[in-house]
């Protein structure tokens, strides 16, 4: 959530900022909403302070015995505006919150003004796209004779969109599980498990709430209302939700495995079939909150972290700078890890890294305190590291031999439990 009292200062700055992420969006309404608001706070209170006047009045007139009728019928009077002001207060501040809730984060300075996914930049490539001396297939066609998931009994379980991992696929899922987690381990972020269903306060305190309900999965009834979670990020931010971290304890790192689910679950067509976008999908998390000053090293960290994955297996990625108009809600910097798929013919993104400066603490009122200082809204940052249905992909369309079989890279032999070098139809 954006901070309202900077907003009051310079509204022409966020104004300007906001539409950069989306150019129909005016924080005018808002404003005026919260000029209301506290007009009529102070209106309340001066009438308070004016009645406190009279009623003293009414005292010292009763003691000496004098008329009092006009002074009660003035009291009456100021009870009745106070009342009224009073009831117009929730309302007002309930429709002030729900829009300040709405707006996204602002960028950074520095990130690319565009609306456009196509004007993101290019900031690093790692390796060489692979070539095939072959017809080369996608995962899907690999996978007729690999049977490393069963697409037609997982519809049949749960309906389109949903996998069934099995054998050799399963093995694989569970071994670059382990492989991420022990490089995030390595590079100093603590493992967590976390519920894979949340409170709403906690999907209001990441920034998914109010704006994305319609994306999510809830069990709503009358024992519970809960969200499954998109993403682990959402649970992880609510471990120190209306928490006062002090300032030696800080940067805590964590790093989370979870099933994610989300109602969208691609378009039609070849090239979104299969596992690049599915309703359930398993990803390692990395999460930080830290001082304002150490975000940007933060993000580094955990930028580097990711990319080691990657690196390890060998795949060809490139990481891209977002535009304004192509980063999340929450996020004022955004660096989305792409991997080339050759059956695909394109880069799809298997890691976003992003700063989220004070954004979601506010919403989810987490602070730090230095030494004797007043206590500061702490920096979130989030980034996959990585989700594992993209990676399969790749690691299967990249690594494929003419046979359709299946190149395994080495640093995976020790989470398989044995050395599996390739894996053949």
């Amino acid at each position: 959530m954006l901070d309202l009292k900077e907003m009051r200062k310079n509204p022409d700055f966020f104004q300007k900022k906001l539409q950069t992420k989306n150019p129909e969006l005016d924080i005018h309404g808002l404003l005026s909403i919260d000029e209301k608001v506290r007009a009529l706070k102070t209106s309340v209170e001066e009438l308070k302070a004016k009645k406190n006047h009279i009623s003293k009045e009414i005292g010292i007139r009763k003691q000496k015995g004098e008329e009092i009728a006009s002074f009660s019928n003035e009291l009456s009077d100021l009870n009745q505006k106070i009342s009224t002001g009073e009831s117009q207060i929730p309302e007002l501040e309930e429709t002030l919150n729900r829009e300040l809730s709405c707006l996204p984060n602002i960028p950074f300075d520095d990130i690319p003004v565009s609306p456009s996914p196509k004007d993101n930049v290019c900031v690093k490539e790692f390796g060489k796209k692979p070539t095939f001396s072959f017809p080369f297939k996608n995962h899907v066609e690999l996978n007729e004779k690999l049977g490393f998931f069963d697409f037609a009994r997982g519809a049949k379980i749960s309906g389109s969109g949903w996998i069934v991992y099995k054998g050799m696929g399963a093995r694989l899922e569970w071994a670059l599980l382990n492989y991420m987690l022990d490089i995030h381990k390595k590079n100093g972020f603590t493992q967590v498990i976390p519920p894979l269903l949340v409170r709403p306060e906690t999907m209001y305190g990441s920034g998914q709430l109010p704006k994305f309900e319609s994306q999510l999965f809830k069990i709503h009834d009358k024992d519970y209302h809960l969200y499954l979670i998109p993403t682990s990020e959402t649970a992880l931010i609510g471990l120190h939700s209306d928490e006062i971290i002090e300032e030696e304890h800080l940067p805590i790192l964590y790093t989370a495995y979870s099933p994610c689910f989300r109602r969208e679950a691609g378009a039609a067509g070849s090239q979104e079939r299969g596992l690049i976008r599915t309703h359930q999908f398993n990803k390692v998390e990395l999460f930080a909150f830290t001082s304002s000053e150490e975000s940007p090293k933060i993000y580094e960290k955990m930028l580097a972290s990711a990319e080691e994955v990657l690196q390890g297996l060998g795949l060809h990625y490139r990481n891209m700078l977002l535009t304004t108009g192509d980063m999340s809600f929450a996020s004022a910097k955004t660096i989305d890890i792409e991997v080339w798929l050759p059956g695909q013919n394109r880069y799809y993104e298997v890691s976003s890294v992003s700063n989220c400066t004070d954004f979601q603490a506010r919403r989810a009122q987490i602070r730090y305190r230095k030494k004797n200082d007043k206590p500061q809204y702490a920096h979130t940052l989030n980034g996959s590291g990585l989700a594992t249905s993209r990676l399969m992909v790749a690691l299967m369309e990249n690594n494929q031999q003419e046979d359709g079989s299946i190149l395994v890279p080495k640093i995976l032999s020790k989470y398989l439990q044995e050395e599996i070098t390739v894996i053949k139809p």
